[in-house]
């Protein structure tokens, strides 16, 4: 009942610029039976307007009108039997990991070749590239958006609009600006690009709850979405797809002067789970400090202070990454035996154990399978009787539910073994080149630290902390601990 058309008829009809309505049949009127009467029965009379419809026999201007609400139920039903077929054929090519999109997710294109297969934009890939790199050193969508607009890199809409790919109406910041609206990059645009998985090979559908007659009722959380991985070239790796959403997840809030503190985002609480918020300390000379949001809010008796001086994390980090990197740089395989905690041997012969123990299981699954066809078998020669049938197929299925798990289970074990190897090798590479690194700066914290805990414990008047730095792509923190009077 949306349709333009239909609209500007309506419309014209209101004004008394009509006084007959001819269609084919009913359906071509609408098929909300609810709408569809609504016309027939108040608005076309209302206005002096007379409506025919040839095929179905119905005339306002005469009394055999009856069959008219009968025939709109019908028509109704079939519309929503029609959106049912729809919407199944695009669950099916959701599940097989198409792209059914009207256009492509900018930094890609449609596959003139392969119907649903995407290729890389390679003009527009790389502006993509610079947006999950400024996430990645920690730099929100604000930043981003700014950043975007200093270099006059065009919005997606313009890129759309430029290649005919969209008929998009200008942005408003077009119409005031028609030279420089272009380059105006929206916030929740930016945002939307950073959490779509799209970007690592992967094709994300049904990010909607749609319902019939109403359409897009609101939006899907990200854990709804029907993800495939591998179905085309990835323009971001998954580390630094992963790395980014942990970004986004940290709130940061400015200082005082606009700017935000070296570890925004970053460091945390280890009791109580908040934030260290960033503040100055007055004893001698101003020193900046990060202190427990929760106690700083409540008080001791909620949490207690975790108070540790910036110049002092900064050199534990510093000290932390060039010892990491020397060691990488030095002796690989001991770094690896650090970070897997067992040498690659022990690591191989725990993935031929995982992956021996599935096929054992699915060996299990098969002949439980077997099992139920001959029960199914037995029951109609009548070879068992009903009672013994139910109590024997019950106990098969409990048992093939119970083997499906533990394959599912031990083929994540055996996914995440070859994660930690595969994290491993990113990480030697991407920490070795800082052995001699003197300064840290924003860009290179957020590359290469995930987050970074605080523990305190108080015993005898003694504070006791100890700081968890939890680099990415290391499945194992590195831990320094500090002993401080109170």
């Amino acid at each position: 009942m949306d349709r333009p058309g239909l609209q500007k008829l309506l419309a014209d009809a209101g004004r008394g610029l009509i006084n007959l309505v001819i269609t084919k049949d009913l359906s071509r009127l609408g098929r909300n039976y609810l709408e569809t009467g609504r016309l027939i029965e108040d608005f076309f009379p209302r206005n002096g307007i007379r409506y025919i419809a040839l095929n179905d026999n119905i005339d306002t201007m005469m009394d055999n009108n009856e069959i008219a609400p009968f025939k709109n139920i019908l028509n109704e039903l079939y519309s929503r039997d029609i959106s049912k077929k729809v919407h199944s054929s695009y669950l099916v090519s959701a599940r097989k990991g198409m792209f059914t999109g009207t256009v492509a997710p900018f930094g890609y294109r449609k596959d003139p070749d392969q119907h649903g297969h995407l290729l890389i934009d390679e003009e527009t890939a790389p502006i993509v590239r610079d947006i999950f790199q400024l996430a990645a050193e920690g730099h929100g969508p604000n930043f981003i958006r700014r950043r975007l607009e200093d270099a006059k890199v065009p919005t997606p809409a313009w890129w759309g609009r430029h290649r005919g790919l969209r008929n998009l109406p200008l942005t408003r910041w077009e119409k005031i600006d028609p030279e420089n609206g272009k380059y105006m990059w929206d916030f929740s645009v930016i945002k939307d690009l950073l959490i779509n998985p799209v970007y690592t090979g992967a094709v994300s559908s049904q990010k909607r709850n749609y319902r019939f007659k109403i359409g897009t009722i609101n939006d899907k959380k990200p854990e709804d979405w029907i993800v495939v991985e591998g179905c085309h070239e990835p323009i971001i790796d998954k580390a630094t797809f992963e790395i980014v959403q942990e970004k986004l997840k940290s709130r940061q809030r400015p200082q005082d002067n606009g700017e935000f503190s070296l570890f925004a985002g970053l460091i945390k609480c280890g009791e109580c789970g908040k934030a260290l918020t960033h503040r100055l300390a007055y004893a001698h000379e101003p020193l900046p400090v990060y202190c427990c949001k929760t106690y700083n809010a409540f008080g001791k008796g909620h949490c207690t202070q975790h108070r540790v001086t910036e110049p002092m994390l900064k050199e534990i980090v510093l000290n932390k990454i060039r010892e990491c990197a020397r060691a990488a740089q030095v002796d690989d395989d001991d770094v690896a035996k650090r970070l897997r905690e067992t040498c690659e041997t022990e690591q191989r012969q725990r993935q031929e154990a995982l992956a021996h123990a599935i096929a054992k299981d699915e060996e299990r699954l098969d002949a439980l399978g077997k099992m139920v066809m001959q029960l199914y078998e037995d029951r109609m020669l009548k070879h068992i009787t009903e009672e013994n049938f139910t109590i024997l197929m019950a106990k098969t299925q409990q048992e093939q539910a119970e083997v499906q798990a533990r394959i599912d289970a031990t083929k994540k074990s055996l996914n995440d073994e070859a994660q930690i190897a595969y994290d491993t090798q990113q990480w030697k590479e991407a920490i070795s080149q800082y052995a001699d690194i003197q300064e840290l700066d924003a860009a290179t914290l957020n590359r290469l630290v995930k987050a970074i805990v605080v523990h305190e414990k108080i015993d005898d008047g003694e504070r006791h902390i100890t700081i968890e730095i939890h680099f990415n792509l290391q499945p194992m923190p590195e831990i320094q601990r500090l002993e401080s009077a109170s």
